[in-house]
């Protein structure tokens, strides 16, 4: 860990420390057809609490006709509404959009944001209790209302609420894919499914874009909770942005850059003025040196940082022509900074390396922790073809399906998974993955599992956060190691096998 002690962007002050670690498995074969080097980046902030607040926030509530019923659902939305007003500190700008197949103010009247008080709080608390639905659903419309909104606003943190019981029927209005394009990267939203209309890939569309989550509650009334933990939450973010940059080596290229934990994220990178300015603050030959390798860097912004750790895949191509085998090389270099901060003292960039050999026995690996997130994957891939099985009224082949993720999540150790698939199925061998469909299933059962599977865990060996700078990891940041009984090389406890020279630790004695 390396401490930053210049005020927090934001307005924040205090002493901000980031954390920064790669793990990796850096051996690939020299022979392979289109070789890629795969890293899990942990990123940890800590200290970022106190200072006023920087967040605006925008809570999109769905009033379309299918919240009339059952009554219970428009009411339940109306408490969620007022229970996050209510945690809103003093100060915050905040709005309340009307979203049907337009997206109209709730509160204020004008298409504008209050600033929170106690006499603005009561006022959007009545408007919010008067509203009735009626109407179609254009989820794009909303968002691009909240977009003006928080654009016009300009707090550091910006923030949609969104709820919604249907889907996004009244597309060709507003499309909601353009929007997106538009919204992203001005501020963050998580999105909320109630009832039994909505569609989980849908809202997962949205937050994966706009760096959010997605969730859901089987029971209305535990929704206006569910809001105010997640507000709650918000107000302890008070870093709005950390940058995360990768140089590939010539010869080396990044496919891309995604957040895998605690939910999965789009990462675009940056374009290239900001990497041309820092090539123009160098002299001579330093000059000339530092934009060719600006050039090359990818720079990706991640959104709304509290205390938290955050895992990021990198997936780098390689080639291995002209390069020597059976040594260590560089292939990129990792950074991280906070736009913004003044004299920030940031962790040192760490290296992702590659080992070309032509030993199958150290090539045919992955590191633990990339392999646990490629894992998730595969089990969110699953319950989606589960799904799409039950609607089409095939049962059998969702059976099939949701067996396959009981096993991925046995093989991750990932019992909350397997607790959520107990809902839709009785597992008689998740090893196995032998399952058996419940009777009563329904197709919003599904739909839940869906968003409740973007949640991802924290993978193996996460037994701390992330360690000192300068560490690199086989299996993960746990920071406890052995030395390997064949080479001595100190490896982490949670790696199946050495690092330096590839012997299994299942044959340790």
């Amino acid at each position: 860990m390396v401490e930053t002690g210049a005020p927090k962007a934001g307005g924040t002050a205090g002493q901000v420390t980031v954390g920064l670690e790669v793990s990796q498995w850096k051996y690939l074969s020299g022979e392979a057809s289109d070789p890629q080097m795969h890293a899990v980046l942990s990123v940890r902030v800590d200290g970022t609490e106190g200072g006023g607040p920087v967040l605006a926030q925008v809570l999109a509530l769905d009033c379309s006709g299918s919240m009339t019923w059952p009554p219970e659902k428009l009411h339940a939305a109306q408490e969620a509404a007022v229970a996050a007003i209510r945690e809103l500190p003093d100060g915050t700008p905040f709005a309340v959009v009307r979203g049907n197949e337009g997206g109209t103010m709730a509160y204020p009247g004008t298409p504008s944001m209050a600033c929170a008080s106690y006499e603005t709080r009561e006022r959007a608390e009545r408007a919010v209790y008067g509203l009735v639905a009626g109407g179609g659903t254009c989820i794009g419309a909303w968002l691009d209302l909240a977009r003006r909104l928080l654009t016009e606003q300009g707090a550091p943190i910006g923030h949609v609420l969104l709820l919604t019981d249907g889907k996004n029927e009244h597309d060709e209005q507003m499309p909601l894919a353009g929007v997106l394009e538009e919204c992203a990267g001005r501020f963050v939203c998580d999105a909320w499914g109630i009832g039994d209309g909505w569609d989980a890939r849908e809202l997962l569309g949205i937050t994966r874009r706009l760096h959010g989550s997605a969730s859901s509650v089987r029971e209305e009334g535990a929704l206006p909770a569910e809001y105010e933990k997640l507000v709650n939450r918000l107000l302890t973010k008070t870093v709005p942005e950390l940058a995360i940059s990768v140089t590939p080596m010539p010869g080396a290229e990044v496919r891309y850059l995604k957040q895998v934990f605690p939910t999965e994220a789009e990462l675009t990178p940056e374009d290239g003025a900001a990497r041309a300015d820092g090539a123009e603050r160098a002299d001579g030959a330093e000059r000339a040196d530092g934009a060719a390798r600006a050039d090359r860097t990818e720079r990706f912004v991640t959104r709304a940082w509290g205390d938290e750790t955050r895992r990021y895949q990198l997936c780098l191509s390689a080639d291995p022509a002209g390069h020597p085998r059976r040594e260590d090389l560089q292939l990129a270099v990792v950074a991280v900074d906070l736009p913004g901060a003044q004299e920030t003292r940031l962790p040192a960039p760490q290296p992702c390396l590659v080992h070309w050999t032509d030993n199958p026995a150290l090539s045919r690996h992955t590191d633990a922790q990339v392999e646990h997130f490629e894992q998730h994957q595969r089990l969110g891939e699953a319950v989606a073809a589960a799904t799409d099985a039950h609607r089409r009224g095939e049962r059998d082949l969702a059976e099939h399906q949701l067996g396959r993720a009981a096993q991925l999540a046995r093989a991750m150790g990932a019992d909350e998974h397997l607790a959520r698939l107990a809902q839709l199925v009785r597992i008689d061998d998740a090893g196995a993955g032998r399952v058996t469909l419940r009777p009563d299933v329904t197709a919003v059962d599904f739909e839940h599992l869906i968003t409740a599977s973007s949640h991802s865990s924290y993978g193996p060996a996460s037994g701390g956060g992330v360690s000192a700078p300068g560490s690199m990891a086989a299996g993960g940041p746990g920071g406890v190691t052995v030395p390997c009984p064949v080479c001595a090389h100190k490896a982490p406890a949670a790696a199946r096998f050495c690092p330096s020279c590839g012997h299994h630790f299942g044959s340790r004695p």
